[in-house]
């Protein structure tokens, strides 16, 4: 496991996630406190759900958690505030 500078990894991110993507893994520092890594992702991450299961999972999630008359206008002007 390599570590780089943030700097240094800025300037090279393309390389370096070449280099991820053969199953590296990158530790990038800041002023020599590890702050981040760069690594392939876990296989279920990189797996697509079929379209039919996440439309299920929306609708089980817009069932089991209601907006209680709030409407959606009404929240984005609330995270605007």
């Amino acid at each position: 496991m390599e570590t780089i500078g943030a700097y240094e990894a800025k300037t090279y991110l393309p390389r370096l996630l070449n280099r991820v993507s053969r199953g590296e893994k990158i530790i990038i520092t800041k002023h020599g406190v590890p702050v981040a890594s760069l690594q392939p992702p876990e296989p279920e991450a990189a797996s697509r759900k079929p379209a039919q299961k996440v439309i299920a999972e929306l609708r089980e999630f817009r069932r089991r958690h209601k907006l209680d008359g709030l409407s959606i206008r009404e929240m984005i002007d609330e995270g605007r505030r």
